[in-house]
């Protein structure tokens, strides 16, 4: 997995409303967890991805895409 952040997770958490700890809260996680995955540091199960979708309204499937050029140039 690569271990450029997920720029576009964080930002989406935001400007839905929520902290790292409410979205951990919410889907049964702990707010490291959620931090270790906007980092880039792990890649969340697809359990814990299709929850973090349904809460965010967001496709499942993008954790698993390659890393876009936004998130790219953030790490710089």
């Amino acid at each position: 997995m690569p271990k450029e952040g997920r720029i576009w997770f964080k930002r989406t958490r935001e400007e839905k409303g929520f902290t790292q700890e409410k979205l951990a809260a919410k889907i049964g996680v702990t707010r490291q967890h959620i931090g270790l995955i906007e980092n880039g540091v792990v890649a969340p199960s697809v359990e814990v991805a299709k929850k973090i979708a349904a809460v965010l309204g967001i496709d499942w499937t993008r954790f698993y895409e390659e890393v876009s050029e936004e998130d790219k140039s953030h790490e710089e």
